[in-house]
């Protein structure tokens, strides 16, 4: 079978080479993957990992081995489901507690899209608590994780204010149920106090966000795209009583969370129309570089999904 992995010749491009077939643990099937999804933190690993190692955390397919300890779906069941970082390849062994059976109507790019960031968004607003008649803003709401948590913060009840770095990359929000939507540029001033600020950007972003946050609120940080030091304002503890500040990392969250739930959950609400995963780009898996070069310009908002 073939895999995606980082390049072995000193070049650049990510291209499909033969690897071993998967040797699944007893609580893991096996799947035919039919469509995988590029996410920024894979790219991240492409600039970190050695030579020749695999890649890919989302995916979708079908069973076609069933898991030694009786655990997960029969085989022909359409799942999707996280990978242990090598998804990227024609088939893959899944973990049973990571995957979730695909409802009818969802089809295989919207399935590849949604694990990762929708999990993410999920367990964000989670560590929220109840957002039901207060104020949500979400910076890097272009991407593929803000566009989900935009549209789970409203329909949790929430009005949301939606950040996102150019007014080409705001396009869509409102549709997906911001109240408002700016610029990183506008800055805090065009936006009113929020109660729950869900981060991805860091740096300059998050300082001006955080001045928005009331007394008592909530910050859920689950990335730092502009890769700076954290910086809050020098009053930020005075002039903020009681608020919490937590970091999300998705894969220390998953062994604490019933992944597999969760993930069958946002299917359901993509399957009866309630989210829409955002897929922006549609690319062949024999020919990743336009989703990641598109990814990585910030050319894509939503996300990008490599079909087999």
């Amino acid at each position: 079978m073939r895999a995606l992995i980082t390049p072995v010749d000193g070049g650049t491009r990510v291209r499909p080479v033969a690897v071993p077939e998967p040797e699944p643990r007893p609580d893991q099937v096996v799947v035919e993957v039919r469509a995988v999804s590029v996410n920024r933190g894979d790219l991240s690993l492409l600039g970190m990992l050695p030579p020749g190692s695999r890649l890919g955390f989302d995916v979708a397919g079908t069973v076609v081995r069933a898991a030694a300890d009786g655990s997960g779906p029969e085989p022909g069941t359409r799942v999707a489901g996280v990978a242990e970082r090598d998804g990227w390849s024609e088939r893959v062994a899944l973990s049973t507690a990571r995957l979730a059976p695909l409802p009818d109507g969802v089809g295989w790019t919207d399935a590849a899209a949604l694990p990762v960031a929708g999990l993410t968004a999920l367990y964000a607003l989670r560590h929220a608590g109840s957002v039901l008649g207060r104020r949500v803003l979400v910076t890097g709401a272009s991407g593929g994780v803000g566009r989900v948590a935009v549209q789970l913060a409203r329909a949790a009840g929430a009005e949301v204010t939606a950040w996102a770095g150019s007014a080409e990359r705001m396009k869509g929000l409102t549709g997906l149920g911001a109240a408002t939507v700016a610029s990183y540029e506008d800055g805090p001033g065009a936006t009113g106090p929020v109660d729950v600020l869900v981060d991805s950007i860091g740096g300059e972003v998050l300082r001006g966000a955080y001045q928005l946050v009331e007394r008592r609120g909530i910050v859920v940080c689950y990335g730092n795209t502009l890769r700076a030091d954290l910086s809050l304002p020098f009053d930020w503890g005075h002039a903020r009583p009681g608020v919490r500040i937590r970091y999300l990392h998705l894969f220390d969250e998953m062994p604490r969370r019933p992944v597999g739930r969760d993930l069958a959950a946002l299917l359901r609400l993509v399957a009866d129309g309630g989210l829409d995963p955002q897929v922006a780009f549609t690319g062949d898996f024999t020919d990743p570089e336009p989703a990641l070069r598109g990814l990585d310009s910030r050319q894509v908002n939503g996300k990008a999904v490599l079909v087999l």
